[in-house]
């Protein structure tokens, strides 16, 4: 029969073997664990707005830009879940890394604990701990039994130690691998909204085209699709100097040979179909997008009349010059459309009412025409 500090050696030998199964099923219940409670609360799937189906083509800009801006926000936030993701997945690596050069030194610490508790019972010869007792008197026996117990005690804080790493260790594993479940779950979620709003756009302007086109606009010279009709194209045209927007950013308006930015000129196409209602004929336009050579003929032919070359909203393709009754104040299609323009982006500037005093000119306003 074992003495009570045999015993003790002997469940410090029973508790490194089970630590050493421990590790290995620990890790691969971590490896097989699905995504959890935690997991699935963080995977709310993000959900954008479709917007019902557009009936004019203000409508149709307004939600192609809608669906476009969509995607915008969409990429932005699973850029900024893969950056919120990577930084928590270092700073779990870096700790996972300090407990694994913990319990190397943890092994280092119980390697002669262990060897010494293999010596006591790995030779037969040996009775119990008499190879301690078997020469010096009474105070070194107990000496020696006192060093003993302070090696048993010892090696069981150690592997006391070394259990709570390991349990930690693989808390940490499991946690990284929810994080991943989860982060992937999100990505292909955002993916997967991101196809549905592209596809979205994609059709939007693809009819938005069609209704153009209806309209006598000719579209797609030198360009595909919408070409520079396509309204979720107006930040490239906002990126150009006023005067120098190449052709493929300007849409072409009802009338002949007329260009403008491609939300103005959807909003003054959708005007001119209000107008024509009232007037029964198409509005009338003298002048529309100016490049800066033509702003500058215009500043040195008419001194005092046109914004100086570079400034003018001519040059953004954000204005134009009307005729056929509007370039006479107060004239009934000048009320009409003083009255009316503003419900399609379009006003007249409180400057041109005076100084100097231009009653043909009007201005389209991306900002009014985003609330429409």
């Amino acid at each position: 029969m074992s003495s009570p500090r045999s015993a003790r050696l002997i469940a410090v030998v029973t508790v490194m073997t089970s630590l050493a199964v421990s590790v290995s099923y620990g890790t691969a219940a971590a490896a097989s664990a699905g995504v959890t409670t935690t997991a699935r609360e963080s995977t709310t799937a993000w959900a954008g707005e479709l917007g019902k189906e557009p009936t004019s083509l203000t409508e149709l800009r307004r939600e192609a830009q809608k669906a476009y801006k969509s995607i915008e926000d969409a990429n932005r936030a699973l850029v900024a879940r893969q950056k919120k993701f990577g930084a928590v997945e270092k700073e779990m690596v870096a700790k996972l890394e300090s407990l694994q050069q913990a319990t190397a030194e943890l092994n280092k610490m119980r390697k002669p604990l262990s060897d010494l508790a293999s010596s006591l019972y790995q030779d037969p010869s040996v009775d119990g701990l008499s190879p301690f007792f078997r020469v010096g008197n009474g105070t070194d026996t107990l000496r020696r039994i006192a060093d003993l117990d302070h090696l048993v005690a010892g090696r069981n804080n150690v592997l006391g130690d070394a259990i709570k790493l390991l349990e930690r260790q693989q808390q940490l594993a499991q946690e990284a691998q929810e994080l991943r479940a989860a982060s992937l779950l999100q990505e292909a979620q955002l993916n997967a909204q991101v196809a549905a709003l592209r596809k979205r756009s994609s059709t939007l302007v693809r009819s938005l085209t069609k209704a153009l086109i209806k309209l006598g606009v000719k579209i797609g010279d030198g360009t595909q699709g919408a070409g520079g009709c396509d309204p979720t194209r107006i930040t490239q045209a906002e990126q150009y100097p006023n005067g120098l927007l190449p052709k493929n950013i300007l849409c072409p308006l009802p009338q002949n040979g007329e260009t403008l930015r491609a939300d103005a000129a959807i909003a003054f196409a959708d005007l001119n179909i209000a107008y024509k209602k009232r007037f029964g004929t198409s509005m009338c336009i003298s002048d529309s997008y100016r490049s800066l050579s033509e702003q500058q003929s215009v500043y040195y032919r008419r001194p005092g009349f046109a914004a100086t070359p570079g400034k003018s909203n001519h040059g953004l393709g954000l204005a134009v010059d009307l005729c056929g009754g509007v370039q006479n104040f107060r004239s009934a299609q000048f009320n009409w459309l003083e009255a009316n323009g503003k419900r399609f982006g379009w006003f007249h500037p409180d400057w041109a009412y005076s100084s100097p005093f231009e009653p043909w000119h009007w201005e389209y306003d991306p900002k009014l025409g985003s609330l429409l």
